[in-house]
């Protein structure tokens, strides 16, 4: 049996407030004691994770202890050799950010949420981030009156202007990632999937310093698939960054592990990932973004977080197996799958050659395609037959 034990190589990263959470939900409160960010550095690194994130409120909640609460973060990252790998800020928990950050009506809020996000892209830099992550959460709104949608997107787009600005003068490495969600908390969330954000991208003074975070959860809550979705950010180079959990379907953002959910989902997206065939594949940090449930007590935390390593080696496996069985080649042949990457009109081909071609759409028309094979094959690489 294969070991699915992590390495540092695998690149898996972990948010302070996944495994932290508290088990907080709208119909009660905790039911873990807080967890010191330093612990979760240490066991996150005996897991054989790579690299830790978080929101500025996570790391240094009460700025009266900051700089002792940095010194001994700082240390246990030296200490465990796990890096910081991408950084986000916290602009929906507080009521100061009920109506949003970037695209609160109220002109103050906007700056100070840009002031708040400033403060941590600097610590971001000195702790080596590589990418600042925009979640949205409150952006959006509840009743089309409250809220100019195109003002918003004015004052979005010039919030993301501004944070470019200031990483290229201050000479940062840090790209920015923006994460899509179409609803929760806000009952309609601004830039709500992967395609609304890449339109958005494309207006930006730097857009070549924006790309996407997509989350699973987030997309599926759409009803859309995840390993297309993020197939397209990458055919746009705009995968900057993922979020990996598990989710069932258009329903709440459930934040489950890696793999629990939408299992031919999960393994499509690590297809995906992969290249999926094409070499295209993602490089970067495999970041879970998942909540360990209520149910677990602390330990059942370590536990959830291993898992959601452990099923990412499975499914790559798996999908790394079904790539390489002689079985899928015939049959992914027999659905034409390669002949999609040669051009319609070829080189050298007019629209005059084409017309004149003679087609026989009937015949075309009754040919099977043969996909029902090939798909039977990945289930059986994926329930473990093949």
């Amino acid at each position: 049996m294969t070991d699915y034990t992590p390495t540092k190589d695998d690149k898996f990263s972990f948010g302070l407030w996944t495994v932290g959470w508290q088990g907080v939900d709208v119909f009660g409160g905790p039911v873990r004691p807080a967890l010191d960010p330093v612990e979760s550095v240490h066991r996150l690194a005996e897991l054989g994770a790579a690299a830790i994130t978080f929101h500025d409120d996570d790391l240094v909640p009460d700025d009266a202890t900051r700089e002792a609460t940095l010194e001994r973060f700082r240390k246990a990252l030296a200490e465990t050799g796990l890096g910081v790998e991408m950084a986000t800020t916290n602009l929906f928990g507080a009521p100061v950010f009920k109506d949003g950050g970037l695209t609160a009506n109220d002109r103050t809020v906007r700056r100070y949420a840009i002031a708040k996000v400033l403060r941590n892209i600097d610590l971001a830099a000195e702790l080596g981030a590589k990418t600042y992550v925009l979640w949205g959460g409150r952006e959006g709104a509840e009743s089309g009156g409250t809220k100019d949608v195109l003002a918003a997107l004015d004052r979005y787009k010039e919030g993301l202007d501004i944070l470019c600005s200031y990483v290229r003068d201050k000479g940062y490495d840090i790209r920015f990632a923006l994460e899509p969600k179409p609803n929760e908390p806000r009952g309609d969330i601004l830039l709500p999937t992967i395609g609304h954000a890449l339109a958005f991208i494309n207006e930006l003074e730097e857009p070549d310093r924006v790309g996407l975070n997509p989350e699973v959860g987030h997309e599926e809550m759409a009803g859309l698939n995840f390993a297309q979705g993020i197939s397209q950010a990458l055919w746009h180079g705009k995968l900057f960054h993922i979020d990996l959990n598990g989710q069932h379907g258009p329903r709440f953002d459930q934040d489950l592990r890696f793999g629990a959910g939408n299992l031919r989902g999960a393994f499509w997206t690590v297809d995906a990932m992969l290249g999926a065939g094409s070499g295209r594949a993602y490089d970067g940090y495999v970041h879970f973004d998942y909540k360990p449930p209520r149910t677990e007590d602390i330990e059942g935390v370590w536990e959830t977080a291993r898992a959601c390593m452990r099923n990412y080696l499975i499914l790559k496996e798996k999908a790394q197996a079904f790539r390489a069985d002689p079985e899928v080649a015939e049959a992914l042949e027999a659905a034409r799958v390669a002949e999609l990457a040669v051009p319609t009109l070829g080189a050298g081909e007019s629209l005059d050659d084409l017309r004149a071609e003679s087609f026989d759409p009937e015949a075309l028309g009754a040919r099977g395609l043969q996909f029902e094979r090939l798909d039977q094959l990945a289930m059986e690489h994926l329930l473990g037959v093949r």
